[in-house]
């Protein structure tokens, strides 16, 4: 099978498969705060990841290009809701315009569209530092993600199946590349031994990519004959895989990723240390089913829900929102306690 015509089965599947909302997030309640000492207006949503500056903490993170015409439509309409609503967005790999020159237009769309935006380039971990300029030229980008992505691979009936060196590789495009590289996941989560290891040779940015959202297990398992279901299942949640990068390197900024639904997610992933959120499969689903002008309406009204549930727990900032208690319960408690983290410490927070 070509790479085109599995990059459109996967935008297929997504479709089809959905969300499990299983991510974490109902675990996670904030302590309610009767004084905040906060209006509306006093309100700042902007961020930094690394030393890329963003606007608000919503981004449009990695879906697709490479599927020929099916796929430059939705990095064409992705990029226009990208520059009306002011946000990063993320191409899906690139891997399949740098072997097929022909399918580079699908991705090269998104700065035709977004001339001035911020557009982030994606390979995965296999890629040589060839290969990430060519990605990175392609799109005039202004970060560099490399997906970890070793279960969808191995459930992938045509997938990798060598992993070896993928950390050496990606000191070495660290090294080699003059824009920010972000080591993002694809739906399994990241641990604390991940991340201590990518902030041992630099990365100051991870996008943990927990299980909660697309499941990318399910969507190459619907094209198996035999299903390697045991994968479908696997993974460590979003609201725990923050947390555990948060604990691992307190100073990487870490991105929340994976089956972040609402505003009330964003901010719930953005007080147990996140300090962005990348929104996909959501977002496409309100694109495919409403339209690009119903997509920026949504973005838009997520904006204002942030600021209406920074108020309400006295957050002016994103920094503040770290420092706001809250209480973490169920299977999530469970996990963390096990992994030696204490929970109280975010329940007994003080501003």
């Amino acid at each position: 099978m070509t790479r085109a015509k599995r990059k459109t089965e996967h935008i297929r599947h997504a479709l089809k498969t959905g969300q499990s909302g299983l991510a974490g997030f109902e675990e996670i309640a904030f302590v309610h705060q009767s004084l905040p000492d906060c209006s509306v207006e006093q309100v700042e949503l902007s961020t930094k990841i690394g030393e890329l500056s963003l606007s608000s903490p919503i981004f449009i993170n990695a879906m697709t290009g490479g599927g020929g015409e099916a796929t430059y439509q939705i990095n064409q309409k992705l990029a226009i809701v990208a520059k009306e609503t002011e946000i990063p967005i993320a191409v899906g790999s690139q891997m399949s315009g740098i072997k097929n020159p022909s399918e580079r237009n699908t991705y090269k769309i998104v700065r035709t569209e977004n001339k001035h935006g911020m557009v982030w380039a994606n390979l995965g971990s296999e890629a040589t530092v060839e290969q990430a300029k060519i990605a990175v030229d392609m799109l005039e980008a202004n970060a560099l993600q490399i997906h970890l992505n070793t279960i969808q691979e191995l459930t992938m009936p045509e997938g990798d199946r060598d992993f070896a060196g993928a950390l050496s590789r990606i000191e070495t495009m660290i090294n080699n590349l003059d824009i920010p590289v972000i080591v993002k996941e694809v739906g399994f989560g990241m641990g604390m031994e991940t991340v201590q290891k990518l902030e041992s040779i630099g990365v100051k940015a991870v996008d943990v990519g927990g299980f909660g959202g697309t499941n990318f297990a399910k969507i190459e398992n619907e094209r198996r004959q035999r299903l390697l279901s045991f994968f479908d299942a696997w993974g460590i949640p979003t609201a725990i895989s923050i947390i555990e990068a948060k604990e691992a390197a307190p100073h990487i900024s870490i991105i929340g990723s994976g089956g972040i639904q609402s505003s009330l997610d964003i901010v719930k992933g953005l007080s147990l240390g996140a300090s962005a959120a990348g929104m996909a499969g959501r977002f496409l689903k309100i694109l495919v089913d409403q339209g690009i002008d119903s997509l920026i309406e949504e973005i838009e009204e997520m904006k204002n829900e942030l600021r209406y549930l920074m108020t309400a727990l006295g957050a002016r900032k994103i920094a503040d929102l770290q420092q706001v208690p809250l209480v973490i319960s169920g299977q999530s408690h469970h996990w963390l306690t096990e992994r030696g983290i204490d929970t109280k410490k975010y329940s007994r927070r003080k501003r």
